[in-house]
């Protein structure tokens, strides 16, 4: 592609690039758009949040109070064991601990004597000691013993020691050669519970809440992996404790189904391979493309929680917990378990899980389905060509008009599928997206427009009217550069006697410089004062053209105005000319000029090479106009009209006729007029005295009368004294009927006269 046709379809190729670059950026899921795209989601459901329904979710609170009553966390295992056992006697289906038993509890009497200095008593104690049950031991026993009990896992960075306890696992379909640990959250290690208190449970889940860059929690895994690949099975896949909560309490299969993007047949484009769901039991769960669940937050309820110190205490009746699912965790500030939610700056992170298990329960999810990021860039590219190639085409209003309604209707789209649908669609990026676009084509667009408008006013500042090239700036479109047939009135203004006139400035060619300027510049003003367009300049002689390339009303009236003006301004020069030649004691030389004006059908438009070009324009009617102002010299009158331009002007202006001529270069003779005045002059009862008169002379000239026509000149001669100088025109007349008296034309003369030179 060449130079040209990049700046040609620049317009088109800056905005396309922009779009792409737009479209890439979404594709790759930059986090500050991924960041853009949370906030609103996040405003949403600030706005709505998810209304509040007891579905039998419960909290038991290891909150401050409970500290100051019960003693510093952690508590004795033995303590937790009674605790266990008041909730699921008081009818809870199934507890989940928000907490991780890692290590072995130091209250346990042969630990406790471990802490004691050596003593014979403390032997003696220890001995004792050993016949005493272990806390964990008796933890264990209450959690195997009552059932139902989910402990806790937690993933971390660090080195591996042991694999926590795989109760629930998953099996994956629709994604064939691929593993599940490949598209779910991995790391590197676990923090888990003693052998022994796993081992009791009926579910090992983890606990994982995974904030945003932002440090706040929209989306929680329902499942992630450990780094460690087990022969046949690969990486270890664990649910988290709201789903493994559910699958106890439905007493499910251990292995729930996660279906894929491409399960059951369905399409995927590149990037939308991953996890659609998992079902447990009864129950399917929507996630995103890495198995998070994004939850529907209610904001902090205070119906949910419970005080731990309460139900040791015998304080909250049975029927409270009858048949709800408990989640044992803390909300003490110290215990370091707290996080921030789109609706709450802190709120325990046992409430999350809560607000999860809730949803499942009412299965009541929030879902962007994993071909939306598609969707929006589909949106975004097809909007975005239609900006690209509409905006150059209808301007700028239309395409802005149908954006805003296209920005307005995807806000109002993606507001009702969040509020009726709770399917989450990003309105942002494609807007944001589509205002780059439309931004950098109208920007480019009016950058190309006023190029024009700056390419036309230096073109066409010297040669058209401040008016016309003002019209032309605002609508370039309006002149067709390509040539075009138009009706137009040409004129050609050329210096007599201008020879003699610079032979006298040879030793001061910049004198005679100073003087052509100093004529042109005011006969030029004339011109572009009067919607005039100055073709170009030919040393002492102006070619001037009117209606192009903008049309001009009455544009030979103009012309013939401009004429006029032309001959005032002239005299005005000569006037002061000869003031300061006679104060520098200097021969005075006038300026005289010959003006020819035609008019007819011309070609107007850029004439020239493809290396250079001007603005000019071609025709038979342009050859005349030449020709007329060669013969102003001929005829001893200024400015000579063509047939058509006399029949235009009529009466408005003070004209007579010259001669029926064949002008060199034509066979075919045409009627030549005079312009004498404007419509004053014509109202005048001298001028129209003098105007009979002359038509008079010229009828009895044509008919061969002479001595009516040498009567008539006379009469002619006496009566145009105070109107105009046409001596010369009448000297003309009188040598022609001197050589017919001896030299009679032949007998089929019309009165034409053939013209022998331009």
């Amino acid at each position: 592609m060449t130079k040209n046709s990049v700046l040609r379809f620049q317009h088109y190729l800056i905005p396309l690039i922009i779009l792409i670059t737009c479209i890439f950026i979404r594709w790759q899921n930059v986090p500050v758009i991924d960041q853009l795209r949370l906030t609103v989601f996040d405003f949403y459901q600030q706005i709505a949040p998810r209304t509040y329904e007891d579905a039998g979710v419960r909290i038991v609170d290891i909150d401050e109070r409970s500290l100051q009553e019960e003693g510093q966390w952690p508590w004795p295992r033995t303590k937790l064991s009674e605790l266990l056992y008041r909730l699921r006697a008081s009818g809870a289906s199934v507890v989940g601990f928000d907490m991780v038993f890692a290590e072995p509890d130091r209250t346990s009497p042969s630990r406790v004597i471990d802490d004691w200095p050596q003593s014979p008593e403390r032997d003696r104690i220890a001995e004792m000691a050993k016949t005493l049950p272990d806390h964990d031991q008796l933890f264990a026993q209450f959690i195997n013993g009552t059932g139902n009990v989910v402990t806790a896992v937690q993933l971390r960075n660090g080195d591996l020691d042991t694999l926590p306890r795989q109760v629930g696992n998953f099996s994956a379909a629709g994604e064939a050669g691929r593993k599940l640990s490949d598209f779910v959250p991995v790391l590197p290690t676990a923090a888990s519970n003693l052998e022994i208190i796993e081992a009791a449970a009926t579910g090992n889940a983890l606990v994982n809440v995974s904030p945003g860059q932002d440090g706040i929690v929209r989306r929680v895994p329902l499942m992630a992996a450990i780094n460690h690949d087990q022969p046949g099975i690969g990486k270890p896949v664990y649910p988290t404790l709201s789903l493994e909560m559910l699958r106890v309490l439905q007493n499910a299969p251990k292995t729930m189904l996660v279906r894929m993007s491409g399960a059951s047949g369905s399409t995927r484009w590149t990037n939308s391979e991953g996890i659609a769901s998992v079902r447990v039991g009864a129950l399917t769960i929507p996630t995103d493309h890495a198995g998070y669940m994004w939850v529907h937050f209610t904001g902090h309820q205070k119906d949910r929680y419970l005080s731990a110190t309460d139900i040791l205490d015998g304080a909250v009746g049975p029927e409270t917990l009858q048949n709800k699912m408990v989640l044992l965790g803390t909300s003490a500030a110290g215990l370091l378990d707290l996080r921030s939610t789109p609706l709450d700056r802190v709120i325990p992170g046992v409430e999350i899980h809560a607000e999860m298990l809730e949803q499942m329960l009412l299965e009541h999810f929030l879902t962007r389905p994993y071909w939306l990021a598609e969707a929006e860039m589909l949106v975004l590219l097809i909007v975005g060509m239609f900006f690209i190639v509409g905006v150059p085409r209808l301007g700028a209003v239309w395409p802005a008009v149908i954006g805003l309604a296209i920005g307005g209707s995807a806000v109002g789209i993606s507001w009702w599928a969040y509020t009726q649908e709770l399917v989450l669609i990003d309105p942002l990026y494609p807007i944001v997206g589509l205002a780059a676009v439309y931004l950098a084509t109208s920007s480019l667009g009016f950058m190309r427009t006023e190029g024009e408008r700056r390419q036309v006013r230096a073109a066409f500042a010297n040669y058209l009217s401040p008016a016309l090239v003002a019209q032309l700036a605002e609508h370039p479109e309006r002149l067709k550069l390509g040539g075009e047939t138009r009706d137009m009135t040409l004129m050609f203004c050329d210096v007599r006697g201008f020879t003699a006139i610079s032979e006298g400035f040879k030793a001061n060619p910049q004198g005679l410089t100073r003087l052509i300027n100093r004529l042109l510049t005011p006969l030029t003003g004339c011109i572009l004062n009067r919607e005039g367009t100055i073709d170009k300049y030919m040393g002492d002689c102006i070619m001037a053209f009117w209606n192009a390339p903008l049309d001009v009303e009455n544009h030979t009236h103009n012309a013939c105005d401009s004429a006029l003006a032309m001959r005032s301004a002239l005299k005005e020069l000569n006037t002061n000319r000869e003031q300061e030649a006679t104060q520098a004691n200097e021969t005075f030389l006038p300026l005289n000029v010959g003006i020819g004006i035609n008019c007819g059908e011309c070609l107007v438009g850029n004439m020239g090479s493809d290396q250079r070009f001007d603005y000019s324009v071609l025709g038979d009617a342009v050859n005349l106009a030449s020709r007329l102002e060669g013969q102003s010299k001929n005829y001893g009158v200024d400015v000579v009209l063509g047939e058509d331009v006399a029949k235009r002007v009529g009466d408005d202006f003070a004209i007579i006729e010259l001669d029926l001529i064949a002008v060199k270069g034509k066979s075919e003779a045409v009627h030549i007029y005079a312009l004498l005045g404007d419509a004053d002059m014509a109202s005048t009862m001298q001028f129209r005295t003098f105007a009979d008169l002359h038509a008079a002379m010229i009828e009895a000239y044509r008919s061969q009368r002479w001595e009516d026509a040498e009567g008539l000149i006379a009469q002619c001669r006496d009566t145009a004294h105070e109107l105009a100088s046409l001596d010369g025109l009448y000297d003309l007349y009188a040598e022609r009927i001197a050589l017919f008296r001896t030299t009679p034309p032949p007998t089929d003369w019309d009165g034409v006269f053939i013209a022998t030179s331009k």
